[in-house]
């Protein structure tokens, strides 16, 4: 066995937007980073978009199917029931003779009624942002960051407004968000005029993207790619950074006080000869909200040293259905549009070269991307837009060009029973600690999302009707991908992993990134809001007095 040792300033394991962030703060001020991901590298530069390719520029709905090869299921529960129309002469055993056999990944210590059936993880360099909706609105002030719980207790961030604001802009800037590149969009125009005329105070999506100059029917999502900058190239290298894909981290091991990691133990997994040790000033975990507090449990932070890791667990209960679009809104789409853009134009010109189309939708006409921000009486977070996602096919006899999807993220409160462990006899796919879910939505938060509902029904009847397969409906729970509380940020380390800095409680030079830090519960997409947190926390490392 081959053993290496390498001595960086900053071991940054995880390399989504998050990690990205430290990695360009830190670079940048002269330390030498390195990044690792147990994730291949799936793209020219490091981390980039996958939907940025021409085919799915052309054809959003093909990228379904990339989405759902990149989501591993985290807890599958073990299932017993028997295989009834099996052939007789086929194998078999006794499923009492073999109570704890684990088949195809199967997690035996899952309660099938408590779990996160849908959630998932992605492995690979630039994890989830290779797929996301990008998607970064800043959280509600008075209701996803400060709080009022329903006995009374005002809950507060533990970064105050004001600082929360200054990194906020930051990250924008960092990670590319505007609210004007589908403003061209005549669908765009149609929704947001239809519904600011039925009294919604729908707005244009923050989305990390930008429009393409070459070919404006194209865009270019943000991905890890984006944060990086010039570090995302690999041609073009950095003394000061190095990014390894496929290589794990499956521990971190600390000094005999406990409170200092000494080093990382790495493996590569393309040749399971080469274990690295990692000496490093400073570690950074920012895998996600599952995978970090994995990698901490995996490491020795257990219960009696970190008693809040994996638990106040928050996810959102979500509603969808994509609509087609009214008949008389197509029919007088022109209408409808801002005078502003040549929308209108557009449309006579391409009725005059295709006659033969029934749909006067431009072909490559940018999609919608708009929302309804949340509100104290109105506390979800609501898209309407067309996007690919994991769910939500298209049926084959429908122009895509004619679908609106809406989609409404409710929001849960931080509770200690709701909670991911990690197994000491079971391991996942990669050979660490079994994740396994306890998740419950309370009443009020099943009656909030009946409202939810109801919300969003009436919002689309002034849009279309209902696409077949894709009616009002709930998803799996964890479908959203935006757990968080799970290595939440707080002052008390009784109930709390990290500190406003993003250092884990009782330790010097482990900090921790990703959406498991939000203490509040979240109804809006996560990433920003995790961006300004690492932005804070770099400023920490970087000047430890401020």
């Amino acid at each position: 066995m081959a053993r290496q040792e390498i001595s960086v300033d900053a071991l940054i394991v995880g390399s989504g937007p998050i990690g990205a962030t430290f990695a360009n703060k830190l670079v940048a001020a002269g330390k030498k980073v390195l990044m690792i991901d147990a994730g291949a590298q799936q793209s020219a530069r490091y981390g980039e978009h996958q939907k940025n390719a021409f085919l799915f520029q052309r054809n959003m709905d093909l990228f379904v199917s990339v989405i759902k090869g990149h989501l591993s299921p985290v807890s599958v529960p073990t299932r017993d029931d028997p295989p009834l129309t099996l052939d007789p002469s086929a194998f078999r055993f006794d499923p009492k003779k073999y109570p704890g056999f684990i088949k195809n990944g199967q997690n035996p210590e899952q309660d099938k009624h408590y779990n996160l059936d849908a959630c998932g993880s992605t492995y690979a360099v630039g994890g989830m942002a290779t797929h996301w909706t990008c998607a970064t609105p800043r959280f509600k002030e008075s209701v996803e960051l400060d709080w009022t719980s329903p006995s009374g207790t005002v809950h507060q961030y533990p970064i105050d407004l004001a600082t929360m604001d200054k990194f906020y802009t930051e990250a924008e800037q960092l990670i590319k968000t505007n609210t004007e590149a589908f403003d061209i969009s005549v669908r765009h125009q149609l929704v947001r005029t239809v519904l600011d005329k039925a009294g919604y105070p729908i707005q244009a999506l923050p989305l990390a993207v930008e429009r393409r100059t070459d070919k404006k029917e194209f865009v270019r999502w943000s991905g890890t790619d984006t944060v990086l900058g010039e570090l995302a190239d690999p041609r073009k290298p950095n003394a000061n950074f190095t990014l390894l894909p496929e290589h794990q981290c499956t521990k971190l091991v600390m000094n005999p006080e406990q409170t200092e990691v000494q080093y990382a133990q790495v493996w590569n997994l393309n040749n399971w000869d080469d274990e690295i040790i990692v000496t490093a000033e400073q570690y950074i975990v920012a895998c996600n909200a599952v995978l970090t507090p994995q990698l901490l449990f995996a490491s020795g932070f257990g219960e009696d040293r970190l008693p809040a890791l994996g638990r106040y667990m928050t996810e959102q209960p979500m509603s969808f259905c994509q609509v087609v679009l009214h008949q008389h809104l197509v029919d007088n789409i022109k209408d409808y549009l801002d005078p502003n853009y040549d929308g209108a134009k557009r449309i006579d010109e391409y009725r005059q070269s295709h006659p033969q189309d029934p749909v006067p939708i431009p072909m490559g006409e940018p999609e919608p991307n708009l929302w309804l921000p949340m509100t104290q009486r109105y506390p979800w977070h609501c898209q309407i837009h067309r996007d690919a996602f994991s769910y939500g096919d298209l049926a084959p006899d429908v122009d895509s060009r004619l679908v609106v999807d809406l989609r409404w993220f409710g929001l849960t409160r931080p509770r200690p029973e709701n909670r991911v462990t990690f197994s000491t006899a079971v391991t996942d796919t990669f050979g660490m600690p079994q994740p396994t879910f306890t998740f419950n939505l309370t009443k009020k938060e099943r009656e909030r999302a009946g409202e939810m509902m109801g919300n969003m029904t009436e919002v689309a009847s002034f849009l279309g009707g209902y696409l077949p397969g894709s009616e009002p409906q709930f998803v799996k729970p964890g479908l959203p991908l935006h757990i968080a509380g799970t290595t939440r940020m707080g002052d008390n380390a009784e109930t709390s992993v990290v500190d406003r800095t993003s250092k884990v409680h009782g330790m010097t030079n482990l900090y921790l990134g990703g959406n498991g830090l939000h203490p509040s519960g979240n109804a809006g997409n996560p990433t920003l809001t995790s961006m300004a947190m690492a932005l804070l926390s770099a400023q920490s490392i970087l000047t430890p007095e401020a």
